[in-house]
């Protein structure tokens, strides 16, 4: 069993993002990443996605480009649905990685640029000690 906190740092190692200062939410069912400039191309007539994401780290103030796994309705956090783009990459907590889906969402207001959800952690023996 893992035992985490309501936040922790946690690496994306395949968008080229580690230790980012995350938010644990087990209320959001998806997860999801601070993204501006999204921009939808093709590669090899696959859908990609290209954004920015910016943290309070001048270190992951990065461009990254990745494909688009899915389109999806999420109610934000004011419980208005919206479409957003998904991806499916790697996340690393703790000396545990696995394959995880992350909305791409503007959270330049949110205090946590990044939130897990609990479809994230789900199946992976996951306690979250909120102290």
């Amino acid at each position: 069993m893992l035992v985490i906190g309501w936040q922790e740092l946690v690496d994306l190692p395949l968008l080229g993002l580690t230790t980012l200062k995350a938010k644990i939410d087990t209320g959001a069912r998806t997860s999801a990443l601070h993204a501006t400039d999204i921009v939808e191309f093709e590669r090899n007539a696959a859908p990609w996605v290209r954004f920015h994401t910016r943290f309070d780290d001048d270190a992951h103030d990065t461009d990254v480009e990745c494909p688009i796994h899915d389109r999806r309705q999420i109610t934000n956090t004011s419980g208005v649905p919206e479409t957003r783009i998904v991806i499916r990459t790697k996340f690393r907590i703790s000396t545990h990685l696995w394959k995880i889906d992350l909305s791409l969402t503007e959270r330049t207001e949110m205090k946590f640029r990044m939130i897990v959800g609990r479809t994230a952690m789900r199946r992976h023996s996951i306690l979250v000690d909120p102290c």
